[in-house]
C-alpha cells in the first residue's frame, strides 16, 4: 500500500518541481516518473521494515 501511495505522491511532487523550474511536457513526465519511482522504492523499504518490526 505504501508503494502505490509513494509513487503517486512522488509523481505529483516531481511534476510540481518540473513545472516550477519551467520544464516542457517531456521534462514534467521525466521528473514525475523519476520521483515516483524513488518514492515507491522508499515506500517498499518502509513496508518491509514495518512488516519486520511488527512480525508480520
Amino acid at each position: 500500500m505504501l508503494v502505490i501511495a509513494g509513487f503517486a505522491c512522488g509523481a505529483v511532487a516531481g511534476a510540481v518541481f518540473a513545472i516550477k523550474k519551467g520544464g516542457n511536457k517531456f521534462d514534467i513526465a521525466q521528473y514525475s516518473v523519476g520521483c515516483g519511482i524513488a518514492a515507491a522504492i522508499l515506500g517498499l523499504f518502509a513496508t518491509i521494515a514495518a512488516g519486520w518490526i511488527l512480525g508480520l
